[in-house]
Protein backbone atom coordinates (compact mmCIF):
# COMPACT_ATOMS: atom_id res chain seq x y z
CA UNK A 1 0.00 0.00 0.00
CA UNK A 2 1.39 3.37 -1.36
CA UNK A 3 1.76 6.43 1.40
CA UNK A 4 -0.94 8.32 0.13
CA UNK A 5 -3.26 5.29 0.34
CA UNK A 6 -2.19 4.75 3.94
CA UNK A 7 -2.62 8.28 5.14
CA UNK A 8 -6.08 7.93 3.02
CA UNK A 9 -7.04 4.82 5.22
CA UNK A 10 -5.87 6.74 8.41
CA UNK A 11 -7.78 9.46 8.02
CA UNK A 12 -11.04 7.40 7.27
CA UNK A 13 -10.27 4.86 10.29
CA UNK A 14 -9.80 8.45 12.69
CA UNK A 15 -13.05 9.69 10.97
CA UNK A 16 -14.92 6.75 12.06
CA UNK A 17 -13.73 6.79 15.06
CA UNK A 18 -14.96 10.43 15.79
CA UNK A 19 -18.48 9.22 14.46
CA UNK A 20 -18.27 6.61 16.89
CA UNK A 21 -17.71 8.72 19.95
CA UNK A 22 -20.53 11.09 18.33
CA UNK A 23 -22.73 8.62 18.57
CA UNK A 24 -22.29 7.11 21.64
CA UNK A 25 -22.13 10.85 23.20
CA UNK A 26 -25.81 11.91 21.77
CA UNK A 27 -26.97 8.13 23.24
CA UNK A 28 -25.48 8.60 26.81
CA UNK A 29 -27.14 12.00 26.71
CA UNK A 30 -30.59 10.85 25.27
CA UNK A 31 -30.46 8.15 27.83
CA UNK A 32 -29.45 10.61 30.85
CA UNK A 33 -32.21 12.32 32.28
CA UNK A 34 -32.38 16.10 31.43
CA UNK A 35 -34.12 17.44 34.13
CA UNK A 36 -32.95 15.83 37.81
CA UNK A 37 -35.48 15.61 40.57
CA UNK A 38 -35.94 18.51 41.67
CA UNK A 39 -37.53 20.89 44.85
CA UNK A 40 -40.88 22.19 44.06
CA UNK A 41 -44.41 22.95 45.66
CA UNK A 42 -47.76 22.27 43.21
CA UNK A 43 -50.30 25.19 45.24
CA UNK A 44 -53.72 25.46 44.75
CA UNK A 45 -54.64 22.04 43.47
CA UNK A 46 -57.33 19.41 43.87
CA UNK A 47 -55.88 16.53 45.30
CA UNK A 48 -57.37 13.08 44.83
CA UNK A 49 -55.20 11.21 47.20
CA UNK A 50 -56.06 7.71 47.15
CA UNK A 51 -55.56 7.25 50.79
CA UNK A 52 -57.47 9.67 52.54
CA UNK A 53 -59.83 11.64 50.02
CA UNK A 54 -59.98 14.91 48.02
CA UNK A 55 -58.24 17.81 48.98
CA UNK A 56 -59.24 21.08 48.05
CA UNK A 57 -56.76 24.09 47.28
CA UNK A 58 -54.37 21.81 48.36
CA UNK A 59 -50.40 21.85 48.36
CA UNK A 60 -47.80 19.45 47.21
CA UNK A 61 -44.23 19.78 48.70
CA UNK A 62 -41.94 17.51 46.56
CA UNK A 63 -38.25 17.27 47.65
CA UNK A 64 -35.55 14.47 46.57
CA UNK A 65 -38.46 12.50 44.50
CA UNK A 66 -40.07 11.89 47.39
CA UNK A 67 -43.43 13.40 48.43
CA UNK A 68 -42.48 15.77 51.62
CA UNK A 69 -45.58 17.19 52.66
CA UNK A 70 -49.16 17.25 51.48
CA UNK A 71 -52.25 19.16 52.81
CA UNK A 72 -54.25 22.31 52.24
CA UNK A 73 -50.73 24.06 52.93
CA UNK A 74 -47.47 22.83 53.19
CA UNK A 75 -44.00 24.24 54.36
CA UNK A 76 -41.51 24.76 52.07
CA UNK A 77 -38.27 27.03 52.11
CA UNK A 78 -39.24 30.21 50.70
CA UNK A 79 -36.47 29.89 47.23
CA UNK A 80 -38.04 26.60 46.27
CA UNK A 81 -40.19 27.03 43.12
CA UNK A 82 -43.59 26.76 43.33
CA UNK A 83 -46.41 26.22 40.69
CA UNK A 84 -49.66 27.55 41.08
CA UNK A 85 -52.00 25.35 39.26
CA UNK A 86 -55.16 27.04 39.68
CA UNK A 87 -57.24 24.37 40.63
CA UNK A 88 -56.40 21.65 38.04
CA UNK A 89 -56.62 18.03 39.62
CA UNK A 90 -53.45 16.18 41.08
CA UNK A 91 -53.84 12.32 41.14
CA UNK A 92 -51.17 9.49 41.92
CA UNK A 93 -49.45 8.10 38.83
CA UNK A 94 -51.83 5.68 37.32
CA UNK A 95 -50.66 1.77 38.00
CA UNK A 96 -51.28 -1.24 35.80
CA UNK A 97 -51.14 -4.06 37.10
CA UNK A 98 -51.92 -6.23 33.93
CA UNK A 99 -49.66 -5.10 31.38
CA UNK A 100 -47.87 -7.22 28.07
CA UNK A 101 -45.87 -4.09 26.22
CA UNK A 102 -42.77 -3.85 25.58
CA UNK A 103 -42.27 -7.63 25.20
CA UNK A 104 -42.85 -8.19 21.57
CA UNK A 105 -43.44 -11.62 20.63
CA UNK A 106 -41.40 -13.00 24.11
CA UNK A 107 -44.40 -13.28 25.92
CA UNK A 108 -45.15 -17.13 26.28
CA UNK A 109 -42.44 -19.92 26.44
CA UNK A 110 -44.96 -22.23 25.63
CA UNK A 111 -42.87 -25.23 25.35
CA UNK A 112 -43.86 -26.67 28.18
CA UNK A 113 -46.63 -26.06 30.73
CA UNK A 114 -44.62 -25.37 33.87
CA UNK A 115 -41.82 -22.38 33.27
CA UNK A 116 -41.52 -20.44 36.08
CA UNK A 117 -37.75 -19.80 35.96
CA UNK A 118 -38.67 -18.04 32.76
CA UNK A 119 -37.54 -14.00 33.28
CA UNK A 120 -39.43 -11.22 32.06
CA UNK A 121 -36.75 -8.76 32.33
CA UNK A 122 -35.06 -10.41 29.92
CA UNK A 123 -37.52 -10.11 27.21
CA UNK A 124 -38.19 -6.57 28.48
CA UNK A 125 -37.87 -3.94 25.22
CA UNK A 126 -37.13 -0.64 27.00
CA UNK A 127 -37.32 1.28 23.69
CA UNK A 128 -41.11 0.28 22.83
CA UNK A 129 -43.22 2.98 21.97
CA UNK A 130 -45.64 1.93 24.23
CA UNK A 131 -44.12 3.12 27.15
CA UNK A 132 -43.92 6.02 25.82
CA UNK A 133 -48.09 6.30 25.24
CA UNK A 134 -48.61 4.94 28.96
CA UNK A 135 -46.87 7.18 30.21
CA UNK A 136 -48.75 10.05 27.95
CA UNK A 137 -51.85 8.65 29.45
CA UNK A 138 -50.84 9.20 32.89
CA UNK A 139 -49.26 5.68 33.61
CA UNK A 140 -46.28 5.58 36.51
CA UNK A 141 -45.53 2.05 36.97
CA UNK A 142 -46.71 -1.50 35.21
CA UNK A 143 -46.69 -5.04 36.06
CA UNK A 144 -44.89 -7.11 32.60
CA UNK A 145 -46.09 -10.07 32.85
CA UNK A 146 -45.79 -13.28 31.71
CA UNK A 147 -48.74 -14.64 29.45
CA UNK A 148 -51.27 -17.03 29.44
CA UNK A 149 -50.18 -20.51 27.39
CA UNK A 150 -48.93 -21.81 30.37
CA UNK A 151 -50.14 -23.36 33.95
CA UNK A 152 -47.36 -21.67 35.72
CA UNK A 153 -45.87 -18.60 33.58
CA UNK A 154 -42.65 -17.09 34.26
CA UNK A 155 -42.13 -14.20 36.82
CA UNK A 156 -42.94 -10.89 36.17
CA UNK A 157 -41.23 -7.70 35.43
CA UNK A 158 -42.02 -3.89 37.28
CA UNK A 159 -41.13 -0.85 35.53
CA UNK A 160 -41.30 2.89 36.34
CA UNK A 161 -42.16 3.99 32.86
CA UNK A 162 -39.04 6.36 32.83
CA UNK A 163 -39.00 6.41 28.89
CA UNK A 164 -36.06 7.95 27.15
CA UNK A 165 -33.79 6.26 30.74
CA UNK A 166 -31.82 3.16 30.10
CA UNK A 167 -33.40 -0.26 31.23
CA UNK A 168 -31.93 -0.78 34.12
CA UNK A 169 -33.37 2.49 35.11
CA UNK A 170 -37.11 1.81 34.17
CA UNK A 171 -36.77 -1.43 36.65
CA UNK A 172 -38.95 -0.52 39.57
CA UNK A 173 -36.38 -0.67 42.66
CA UNK A 174 -37.29 -3.10 45.41
CA UNK A 175 -40.39 -4.46 43.98
CA UNK A 176 -40.77 -7.81 44.91
CA UNK A 177 -40.74 -10.31 42.09
CA UNK A 178 -44.53 -11.79 41.03
CA UNK A 179 -45.23 -14.70 38.94
CA UNK A 180 -48.08 -15.86 36.46
CA UNK A 181 -49.99 -18.57 36.57
CA UNK A 182 -53.35 -19.20 34.23
CA UNK A 183 -56.08 -21.22 34.01
CA UNK A 184 -58.76 -22.45 31.85
CA UNK A 185 -59.06 -22.41 27.78
CA UNK A 186 -56.00 -21.11 27.17
CA UNK A 187 -53.27 -23.22 28.60
CA UNK A 188 -55.40 -26.69 27.28
CA UNK A 189 -55.67 -25.25 23.92
CA UNK A 190 -52.26 -24.57 23.55
CA UNK A 191 -50.70 -27.71 24.83
CA UNK A 192 -53.87 -29.78 23.99
CA UNK A 193 -53.33 -29.14 19.80
CA UNK A 194 -49.67 -30.51 20.58
CA UNK A 195 -51.43 -33.67 21.91
CA UNK A 196 -49.65 -33.16 25.27
CA UNK A 197 -50.91 -32.92 28.77
CA UNK A 198 -52.54 -30.63 29.27
CA UNK A 199 -55.60 -30.81 27.08
CA UNK A 200 -58.59 -30.26 29.65
CA UNK A 201 -59.27 -28.57 32.77
CA UNK A 202 -58.29 -31.69 34.60
CA UNK A 203 -55.04 -31.55 32.82
CA UNK A 204 -54.47 -28.11 33.85
CA UNK A 205 -54.26 -28.87 37.73
CA UNK A 206 -52.99 -32.33 37.39
CA UNK A 207 -49.86 -30.16 36.24
CA UNK A 208 -49.58 -28.14 38.94
CA UNK A 209 -50.21 -30.87 41.59
CA UNK A 210 -47.42 -32.50 39.94
CA UNK A 211 -45.00 -29.93 39.47
CA UNK A 212 -45.86 -28.49 43.48
CA UNK A 213 -45.14 -32.29 44.71
CA UNK A 214 -42.12 -32.23 43.22
CA UNK A 215 -41.38 -29.13 44.50
CA UNK A 216 -42.11 -29.99 47.87
CA UNK A 217 -39.31 -32.79 47.50
CA UNK A 218 -36.86 -30.19 46.44
CA UNK A 219 -37.46 -27.79 49.23
CA UNK A 220 -36.95 -30.65 51.82
CA UNK A 221 -33.89 -31.85 50.60
CA UNK A 222 -32.40 -28.31 50.28
CA UNK A 223 -34.06 -27.16 53.66
CA UNK A 224 -31.90 -30.40 55.52
CA UNK A 225 -28.51 -30.12 53.59
CA UNK A 226 -28.54 -26.50 55.01
CA UNK A 227 -29.64 -27.80 58.37
CA UNK A 228 -26.61 -29.81 58.41
CA UNK A 229 -24.51 -26.70 56.80
CA UNK A 230 -25.37 -24.96 59.58
CA UNK A 231 -24.59 -27.45 62.17
CA UNK A 232 -21.01 -27.53 60.66
CA UNK A 233 -20.98 -30.91 59.38
CA UNK A 234 -18.74 -30.69 56.31
CA UNK A 235 -19.70 -34.01 54.63
CA UNK A 236 -23.01 -32.71 53.44
CA UNK A 237 -23.85 -33.21 50.36
CA UNK A 238 -25.36 -30.38 48.33
CA UNK A 239 -28.36 -31.55 46.21
CA UNK A 240 -28.45 -30.78 42.37
CA UNK A 241 -30.00 -27.35 41.77
CA UNK A 242 -32.46 -27.14 39.05
CA UNK A 243 -33.84 -23.56 38.53
CA UNK A 244 -37.35 -24.82 37.84
CA UNK A 245 -37.68 -26.48 41.18
CA UNK A 246 -36.31 -23.51 42.83
CA UNK A 247 -38.51 -20.96 41.56
CA UNK A 248 -41.69 -23.51 42.49
CA UNK A 249 -39.88 -23.74 46.15
CA UNK A 250 -39.68 -20.04 46.25
CA UNK A 251 -43.86 -20.09 45.68
CA UNK A 252 -44.60 -22.26 48.24
CA UNK A 253 -41.70 -19.78 50.77
CA UNK A 254 -44.01 -17.14 50.33
CA UNK A 255 -41.20 -15.08 47.98
CA UNK A 256 -42.96 -14.74 44.77
CA UNK A 257 -46.60 -12.74 44.26
CA UNK A 258 -48.70 -15.61 42.51
CA UNK A 259 -50.82 -13.91 40.02
CA UNK A 260 -53.43 -15.99 38.73
CA UNK A 261 -55.10 -15.62 34.83
CA UNK A 262 -58.69 -16.96 35.50
CA UNK A 263 -62.36 -16.88 34.29
CA UNK A 264 -64.51 -19.17 35.64
CA UNK A 265 -66.00 -19.51 39.03
CA UNK A 266 -65.61 -22.77 39.17
CA UNK A 267 -61.74 -22.27 38.58
CA UNK A 268 -61.27 -19.60 41.42
CA UNK A 269 -62.45 -22.47 43.94
CA UNK A 270 -59.65 -25.38 42.58
CA UNK A 271 -56.86 -22.30 42.40
CA UNK A 272 -57.95 -21.74 46.02
CA UNK A 273 -58.25 -25.20 47.38
CA UNK A 274 -54.64 -25.42 45.17
CA UNK A 275 -52.94 -22.78 47.20
CA UNK A 276 -54.76 -23.73 50.56
CA UNK A 277 -53.03 -27.48 49.74
CA UNK A 278 -49.45 -26.42 49.26
CA UNK A 279 -49.29 -23.41 51.75
CA UNK A 280 -48.37 -20.39 49.14
CA UNK A 281 -50.69 -17.47 48.92
CA UNK A 282 -52.80 -15.88 45.84
CA UNK A 283 -51.88 -12.26 45.34
CA UNK A 284 -54.49 -11.48 42.99
CA UNK A 285 -57.39 -13.14 40.42
CA UNK A 286 -56.85 -11.31 36.97
CA UNK A 287 -59.42 -10.99 34.27
CA UNK A 288 -61.85 -12.50 37.19
CA UNK A 289 -64.72 -11.63 34.76
CA UNK A 290 -66.67 -14.28 37.12
CA UNK A 291 -65.98 -13.04 40.72
CA UNK A 292 -69.40 -12.11 41.06
CA UNK A 293 -70.33 -14.92 41.49
CA UNK A 294 -67.86 -16.03 44.34
CA UNK A 295 -67.02 -12.83 45.84
CA UNK A 296 -67.48 -14.27 49.25
CA UNK A 297 -64.74 -16.83 48.50
CA UNK A 298 -62.55 -14.58 47.32
CA UNK A 299 -62.58 -11.93 49.96
CA UNK A 300 -61.74 -14.69 52.03
CA UNK A 301 -58.86 -16.03 50.31
CA UNK A 302 -57.55 -12.44 50.92
CA UNK A 303 -56.81 -12.23 46.89
CA UNK A 304 -57.56 -9.01 45.16
CA UNK A 305 -58.57 -8.77 41.61
CA UNK A 306 -57.34 -7.13 38.70
CA UNK A 307 -59.97 -6.85 36.05
CA UNK A 308 -61.81 -5.07 32.78
CA UNK A 309 -64.33 -2.67 33.36
CA UNK A 310 -66.70 -4.23 30.51
CA UNK A 311 -65.01 -5.96 28.25
CA UNK A 312 -67.21 -9.29 27.75
CA UNK A 313 -67.77 -11.84 25.31
CA UNK A 314 -64.18 -11.78 23.28
CA UNK A 315 -64.25 -15.85 24.01
CA UNK A 316 -65.87 -18.19 25.29
CA UNK A 317 -65.22 -17.82 28.92
CA UNK A 318 -65.83 -14.62 28.81
CA UNK A 319 -70.07 -14.80 28.07
CA UNK A 320 -71.03 -14.28 31.35
CA UNK A 321 -68.86 -11.33 32.08
CA UNK A 322 -70.95 -8.04 33.67
CA UNK A 323 -69.74 -4.42 33.76
CA UNK A 324 -71.16 -4.64 37.51
CA UNK A 325 -68.71 -7.18 38.60
CA UNK A 326 -65.77 -4.86 40.23
CA UNK A 327 -68.04 -3.16 42.11
CA UNK A 328 -70.15 -6.28 43.15
CA UNK A 329 -66.93 -8.08 44.18
CA UNK A 330 -65.84 -4.69 46.02
CA UNK A 331 -69.00 -4.53 48.01
CA UNK A 332 -67.88 -7.74 49.54
CA UNK A 333 -64.66 -6.71 50.93
CA UNK A 334 -62.44 -7.88 47.58
CA UNK A 335 -59.54 -5.20 46.93
CA UNK A 336 -60.19 -4.31 43.10
CA UNK A 337 -58.12 -2.85 40.60
CA UNK A 338 -58.88 -2.24 37.24
CA UNK A 339 -56.27 -3.32 34.45
CA UNK A 340 -55.56 -3.09 30.79
CA UNK A 341 -54.02 -6.00 29.57
CA UNK A 342 -53.84 -3.97 25.95
CA UNK A 343 -51.46 -1.58 24.60
CA UNK A 344 -54.43 0.75 23.95
CA UNK A 345 -56.60 0.70 27.22
CA UNK A 346 -53.59 1.50 29.27
CA UNK A 347 -53.67 5.30 27.81
CA UNK A 348 -57.19 5.69 29.56
CA UNK A 349 -57.29 3.77 32.08
CA UNK A 350 -58.21 7.00 34.24
CA UNK A 351 -61.61 6.31 31.99
CA UNK A 352 -62.14 2.28 32.54
CA UNK A 353 -61.70 3.35 35.98
CA UNK A 354 -65.00 5.90 35.66
CA UNK A 355 -66.93 3.35 34.25
CA UNK A 356 -67.10 1.49 37.75
CA UNK A 357 -69.37 4.94 38.75
CA UNK A 358 -71.75 4.07 35.85
CA UNK A 359 -71.71 0.69 36.71
CA UNK A 360 -72.39 0.24 40.27
CA UNK A 361 -72.13 3.14 41.56
CA UNK A 362 -68.56 2.96 42.60
CA UNK A 363 -67.59 6.83 44.75
CA UNK A 364 -64.51 8.79 43.04
CA UNK A 365 -62.49 7.99 45.90
CA UNK A 366 -63.09 4.33 45.20
CA UNK A 367 -62.80 4.42 41.19
CA UNK A 368 -59.42 6.27 41.69
CA UNK A 369 -58.22 3.37 44.15
CA UNK A 370 -58.86 0.75 41.65
CA UNK A 371 -56.03 2.42 39.54
CA UNK A 372 -53.39 3.48 42.20
CA UNK A 373 -53.63 1.94 45.38
CA UNK A 374 -55.05 -1.21 45.29
CA UNK A 375 -52.78 -2.19 41.71
CA UNK A 376 -49.89 -1.01 43.59
CA UNK A 377 -50.85 -3.66 46.40
CA UNK A 378 -51.32 -6.71 43.95
CA UNK A 379 -47.36 -5.69 42.68
CA UNK A 380 -45.85 -5.04 46.26
CA UNK A 381 -45.57 -2.03 45.95
CA UNK A 382 -47.66 -0.22 47.94
CA UNK A 383 -45.39 0.73 50.28
CA UNK A 384 -43.56 3.24 47.84
CA UNK A 385 -46.22 4.42 45.60
CA UNK A 386 -50.13 4.50 44.65
CA UNK A 387 -51.13 7.51 47.01
CA UNK A 388 -50.02 10.93 47.84
CA UNK A 389 -48.71 10.94 51.36
CA UNK A 390 -45.75 12.06 53.02
CA UNK A 391 -42.49 9.75 51.87
CA UNK A 392 -43.85 8.29 49.09
CA UNK A 393 -42.63 8.21 45.47
CA UNK A 394 -43.40 11.36 43.61
CA UNK A 395 -45.22 9.58 41.13
CA UNK A 396 -48.15 12.22 40.23
CA UNK A 397 -50.04 13.27 37.59
CA UNK A 398 -51.66 16.56 36.76
CA UNK A 399 -54.69 16.65 34.96
CA UNK A 400 -56.15 19.45 31.78
CA UNK A 401 -59.65 18.53 33.43
CA UNK A 402 -61.50 16.10 35.62
CA UNK A 403 -59.64 13.10 35.82
CA UNK A 404 -62.60 10.48 35.60
CA UNK A 405 -63.94 12.12 32.69
CA UNK A 406 -63.67 10.97 28.98
CA UNK A 407 -62.32 14.56 28.31
CA UNK A 408 -59.15 14.75 30.47
CA UNK A 409 -55.68 14.26 29.51
CA UNK A 410 -52.50 14.17 31.54
CA UNK A 411 -50.95 17.70 31.22
CA UNK A 412 -47.64 16.93 33.22
CA UNK A 413 -46.76 13.62 34.89
CA UNK A 414 -43.75 13.12 36.79
CA UNK A 415 -42.00 9.95 38.28
CA UNK A 416 -39.88 9.90 41.03
CA UNK A 417 -40.23 13.89 41.05
CA UNK A 418 -39.18 14.69 37.77
CA UNK A 419 -41.01 16.14 34.78
CA UNK A 420 -41.03 12.47 32.35
CA UNK A 421 -44.28 14.38 30.08
CA UNK A 422 -45.16 17.75 29.86
CA UNK A 423 -48.25 17.94 27.06
CA UNK A 424 -47.11 21.77 26.57
CA UNK A 425 -43.57 21.08 25.40
CA UNK A 426 -43.19 20.94 21.47
CA UNK A 427 -43.35 17.50 19.95
CA UNK A 428 -43.71 14.43 21.78
CA UNK A 429 -43.71 16.10 25.30
CA UNK A 430 -40.59 14.91 26.64
CA UNK A 431 -38.03 16.18 28.57
CA UNK A 432 -35.86 13.56 28.98
CA UNK A 433 -35.99 12.03 25.16
CA UNK A 434 -35.06 14.05 22.48
CA UNK A 435 -35.95 11.20 19.32
CA UNK A 436 -38.99 10.27 17.74
CA UNK A 437 -40.84 7.76 20.70
CA UNK A 438 -42.42 5.81 17.08
CA UNK A 439 -39.38 5.45 15.60
CA UNK A 440 -37.63 3.98 18.65
CA UNK A 441 -34.00 4.80 18.81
Amino acid sequence: MSFAARATWSRTLLLLFALAMLAATLSAQSAAPANPPSEFVIKNATILTASHGRIEHGSIYVKNGKIAAVGTSVSAPGNVQSVDVNGAYVTPGIIDPHSHMALDNDVNEATSPVVPHMMMKDAFNYTDKMIYRALAGGVTSALLLHGSADMIGGQAVVIKTKFGLSRDQMLFPGAPQSIKFASGENPKRVFGEKGQLPSTRMGNFEVMREAFIQAQEYRREWDEYNAKVQKGDKDAKMPHRDLKLEALADILRGKLLVQIHIYRADEFLTEIALANEFGYKIRAFHHALEAYKVPDEVAKSGAAIATFSDWWGYKYEAFDAIPWNAVMAMRHGVRVAIKSDSEDYIRRLNQEAAKTIRYGGATEDEAIKMITINPAWIMGIDDKTGSIDVGKDADLVLWNSYPLSSYALADKVWIDGQLFFDRSLPGYGMPNYKSDPEEGR
